[in-house]
C-alpha cells in the first residue's frame, strides 16, 4: 500500500511539472534567457600596431608592427612571426563576453585575476592609450576563462580555447624558420652530406641536376625539397651563441645544404640527432643552434637518382599527338587528329602501317606504355642488353620529342634516353603487357 501511495505521489509531481513546462516555459521566448554576447574591445585588427603580451609564465614580450610587418622589439629585436600575430590580433578584435560573473567585484584573487596569469595590452595606430585584457584562471569546468579589462573592474568570462592564443612567449612569437629565402628566386640548391653531393640548377621552368652527373630533375622532387626547407620550423633554441658546435655535430655537419639566388646564399648545416629524436641544426648566417623535426632533413640525405623522373614518358595519351614504335624491323606510327570535318572529337589512328584499329585498342596501348616508371637506375647498360623497342613520342605541340630505348639484360629490362646518363630500370611485366597490347591490335 505505501509503495502504491509513492508511485501516486510521484505521478502527480511529474503531471504538475508537465503542465508548468506546457503552459509556461513553452510561451517563453527560448532566447530570452541567454546572455547578450557583447564584444570586449571596438578594435580593428588591422588597426593594432603594438603589442605587450605576459604569459602565464611571467615572460613578457614587446612587439611592433612596422612597414616591412611585426618585429619583437624585447627582451630582443627579432623578426616576428606573422601567422602568429594574426592569431592574436584577429581574436582581440572579436573576443567576446560570454557572461558577466561580478560588475565590481571585492576580491579579484578568487578569480585569478589579483596578479592576472595572463596580460594582452595593445595600442592602435593613431592613439596612445593602451588596452589591457587580463585573463585569470579557468572556470571549474574548465570551458571558460575569468577575466577583466585594465580599465574596468568588471570580471566576466571569456572562451577557454583563448588561453593558447593568448598565453605566448617569447619563442612563440619570433620567427621560427630554420632558413630565411625566397623560394622564387632560387636558381641553385647544392646538398652535401658524407655519401653525396648533388647540385641542382634550375633551367627555365624546370630543374636539372648538374653534379654528380647531368640529367633532368624530378621538379616536384626539387620544389618539394626547397618548399620543406622554407616552411620547416625551430622545434627550439637550445643555444643562442655556443662557443663550440662539436657538441652538436656542428663543426663537421653531417649534411650542408647551401641555396643560391644569383650572389645571395643561405645555407643550413645539419648536425647530431638529439635524445629525444629531433635533429640540431643552424643557420649558417645567425650564431644560433636550435632543433628541427628529424623528418625535415630527410630528403637531404637522399642519393641523387633519387631526385631524377621516375616516369619513362613525359607524354601522354590526352596531351600527345604522335607515337611511333620501332620493333623488329616493323614501324608502328599512331597519330590523333581529326578525320574530317564531320568528326566533332580528334582521337588517335593507326596511320603506318595504315589500318583500321579501335581506338580503345589504341588508347589502352599508349596508356601502358607512357605510363611506365622507372624502379631504379643503373650507371651503364650491362654488356650483354640487346634493344628490344624503341619509341619516340611527341607532345601536342610538337615541341617536345623524346626518343626511349627499350633493352632486356635476361630478364630486367631497361630503358635508356640519348640526353640522359646511364640507364633506368623498369618492370619487364609492364613493358612485355604494353607490348602485347600492341600484338592484339595486329590480330
Amino acid at each position: 500500500m505505501r509503495g502504491l501511495r509513492s508511485t501516486l505521489v510521484l505521478l502527480v509531481v511529474l503531471a504538475a511539472l508537465g503542465a508548468y513546462i506546457y503552459f509556461v516555459e513553452s510561451k517563453r521566448d527560448p532566447t530570452a534567457s541567454l546572455p547578450e554576447r557583447v564584444r570586449i574591445f571596438d578594435v580593428d585588427a588591422s588597426k593594432i600596431v603594438a603589442l605587450d603580451l605576459v604569459s602565464s609564465t611571467g615572460e613578457r614580450t614587446t612587439l611592433e608592427k612596422r612597414d616591412a610587418g611585426w618585429r619583437v622589439t624585447a627582451p630582443a629585436d627579432l623578426a616576428a612571426d606573422e601567422a602568429e600575430i594574426s592569431a592574436i590580433t584577429s581574436n582581440l578584435a572579436t573576443v567576446d563576453v560570454e557572461r558577466e560573473v561580478d560588475p565590481n567585484p571585492a576580491d579579484l584573487a578568487q578569480f585569478g585575476l589579483e596578479t592576472p596569469r595572463i596580460v594582452v595590452g595593445f595600442r592602435v595606430e593613431g592613439s596612445d592609450t593602451v588596452e589591457r585584457l587580463e585573463i585569470g584562471e579557468k572556470t571549474a569546468t574548465g570551458g571558460d576563462l575569468y577575466a577583466k579589462t585594465g580599465s574596468s573592474p568588471r570580471v566576466f568570462l571569456i572562451s577557454g580555447f583563448l588561453d593558447t592564443t593568448f598565453d605566448r612567449e617569447t619563442f612563440d612569437l619570433r620567427d621560427k624558420a630554420i632558413l630565411v629565402f625566397d623560394r622564387t628566386a632560387v636558381t641553385s640548391a647544392e646538398v652535401v652530406s658524407a655519401d653525396h653531393a648533388v647540385t641542382f640548377t634550375r633551367a627555365g621552368e624546370s630543374w636539372r641536376l648538374s653534379t654528380p652527373f647531368d640529367a633532368k630533375a624530378d621538379y616536384s622532387a626539387v620544389e618539394a625539397l626547397l618548399g620543406r626547407l622554407g616552411s620547416a620550423q625551430m622545434k627550439a633554441i637550445v643555444d643562442e651563441a655556443p662557443a663550440d658546435l662539436t657538441k652538436y655535430g656542428l663543426a663537421r655537419p653531417s649534411v650542408t645544404v647551401t641555396l643560391s639566388a644569383g650572389s645571395a646564399r643561405a645555407a643550413l648545416l645539419v648536425g647530431d640527432r638529439t635524445p629525444d629524436n629531433l635533429v640540431y641544426a643552424k643557420d649558417a648566417s645567425r650564431t644560433m643552434v636550435f632543433t628541427v623535426d628529424s623528418f625535415v632533413v630527410e630528403d637531404l640525405r637522399k642519393a641523387p637518382n633519387d631526385f631524377r623522373p621516375k616516369d619513362v614518358f613525359e607524354f601522354r595519351s590526352f596531351t600527345g599527338t604522335r607515337f611511333e614504335v620501332l620493333r623488329g624491323g616493323t614501324r608502328t606510327v599512331f597519330e590523333k587528329g581529326r578525320a574530317g570535318d564531320d568528326e566533332a572529337t580528334e582521337r588517335w589512328r593507326q596511320v603506318q602501317p595504315e589500318a583500321e584499329i579501335e581506338t580503345a585498342k589504341i588508347d589502352d596501348f599508349l596508356s601502358r606504355i607512357s605510363n611506365l616508371r622507372a624502379e631504379s637506375f643503373v650507371a651503364a647498360l650491362p654488356g650483354d642488353a640487346t634493344e628490344i623497342v624503341r619509341a619516340i613520342a611527341v607532345s601536342r605541340d610538337g615541341s617536345v620529342e623524346e626518343v626511349v630505348n627499350f633493352f632486356r639484360s635476361g630478364d630486367v629490362t631497361f630503358v635508356v634516353r640519348p640526353d640522359e646518363p646511364g640507364a633506368a630500370v623498369v618492370s619487364t611485366a609492364g613493358v612485355d603487357g604494353a607490348l602485347s597490347a600492341l600484338d592484339e591490335m595486329k590480330s
